[in-house]
């Protein structure tokens, strides 16, 4: 099923850099109005400056909060529902990544990361989804990651909180579409974000190498494709898609290559 992206009204996570900052700025070039939500206030201003000067029929709003936390997570739908009357399109983006030895790490590290990278885009939907059901075209988005598919050395919480995200896509495409909710997983390879930079956990420096990532605004419209195509799961870039491929069909020798990061 096409979808009509102009007209449409959507919530972005982690918006006010990287990914999400991509992603809010092709759906405004393209017609919606986005409501950004993040932390970073001063961040999330200068995004919906950035549309603002864009013209055209997109438009953004913002509101600061924590994606972990209920009452900001009820706070940021409530600004949906009073600026734009409604949600058509919810994109699950805010994430955290570790890098550091399962071994040493801090037992509390899976904790911390599933909450951001599982729970809190768990329980968004859930609160948001009276407002999708009365959605034009409705739509929840889910970023995942190639590493969802596959898991990496030095990566492990990360790794498994990406499958879980996976995992949860799968049920909740066949739960929801009988709502007339579709459900798109991205799984994007690297790219060119600040996302290395703030880590939950960082021992030590990326240990492979990030050679060929995507830029941010191409993975993005990668992304918003696959929203206005209907598409099930995009997985942006032909390295993405490769690994993702070699690691289906041939476990063994993609084990041999990652045990050099180990």
């Amino acid at each position: 099923m096409h979808r009509t992206i102009s007209g449409a009204r959507a919530l972005i996570t982690g918006a006010s850099g990287g990914l999400g900052r991509e992603i809010a700025l092709e759906l405004a070039r393209r017609g919606a109005a986005v409501m950004l939500f993040a932390r970073r206030e001063e961040k999330l201003r200068e995004v919906a400056e950035e549309i603002s000067k864009l013209g055209g029929a997109g438009r953004a709003e913002y509101v600061v909060g924590d994606v972990t936390k209920p009452a900001d997570r009820s706070a940021a739908l409530a600004a949906v529902q009073s600026k734009f009357g409604g949600l058509d399109i919810l994109v699950n983006n805010a994430g955290v990544g570790t890098l550091a030895k399962f071994e040493n790490s801090d037992p509390q590290l899976p904790r911390t990361v599933f909450e951001i990278n599982f729970f809190a885009p768990v329980e968004l939907t859930r609160e948001a989804l009276p407002m999708l059901k009365a959605g034009r075209q409705p739509l929840l988005v889910l970023i995942g990651s190639v590493v969802g598919h596959r898991g990496m050395p030095q990566n492990s919480d990360y790794c498994a909180s990406k499958f879980a995200l996976r995992g949860w896509s799968e049920s909740m495409r066949v739960e929801l579409g009988p709502l007339g909710i579709d459900v798109l997983l991205a799984s994007p390879g690297s790219t060119v974000t600040d996302f290395w930079d703030n880590l939950a956990a960082k021992e030590f420096e990326v240990p492979w190498s990030l050679k060929g990532a995507l830029p941010a605004d191409v993975t993005a419209r990668t992304i918003v494709r696959g929203i206005a195509r209907g598409k099930r799961e995009v997985v942006p870039g032909l390295q993405a898609r490769t690994f993702v491929n070699l690691a289906r069909w041939f476990p063994r020798f993609t084990d041999r290559i990652l045990k050099r990061f180990a």
